[in-house]
């Protein structure tokens, strides 16, 4: 379930120490983000996996921020669906800047798995679930697992 073009990646990264942060809002679609992330990271062989959950999309880079000292890397998981206000375009602006911040001011891996949709069914298509033509929980995990494994590779 992947995406055109999208990379297939494989690593093993045992040993490392994930979280999770994950929204709350559009519940279907969040648990098929997670257990897509889960499975990513079972899969990449990380068996310490902290899952943390938050309100909205909008809290996803503070939650990040304070977690991110005690943690190898981050995923962090959230849906925006487009609708009749500027809200949309705040809160997916604000999500992106503040978890490229926190990556950037830490050197620390953000998987970003935050889908900005303009209707639910795109939302319920990249979820992970079964129907589902994407999986964007798993790659957001995968990403944040390869890139960790590719940084260590590089510099030690």
């Amino acid at each position: 379930m992947s995406g055109a073009g999208a990379p297939t990646i494989t690593v093993q990264t045992p040993g490392l120490k994930v979280a999770i942060v994950a929204a709350s809002w559009h519940t279907t679609v969040m648990d098929g983000l997670v257990d897509g992330a889960q499975r990513g990271l079972t899969e990449a062989g990380v068996t310490e996996v902290t899952l943390v959950r938050v309100p909205g999309t909008f809290e996803l880079a503070g939650a990040c921020s304070a977690l991110v000292d005690h943690f190898d890397a981050l995923v962090a998981l959230g849906v925006v669906i487009r609708g009749g206000t500027p809200h949309f375009e705040y809160v997916c602006e604000a999500a992106t800047i503040g978890l490229t911040d926190v990556s950037v001011r830490t050197g620390k891996p953000v998987g970003f798995g935050v889908l900005t949709c303009d209707d639910e069914q795109q939302a319920l298509d990249r979820a992970g679930l079964e129907g589902s033509s994407e999986d964007k929980g798993h790659e957001a995990a995968t990403a944040a697992v390869a890139t960790v494994a590719a940084l260590r590779e590089a510099i030690g």
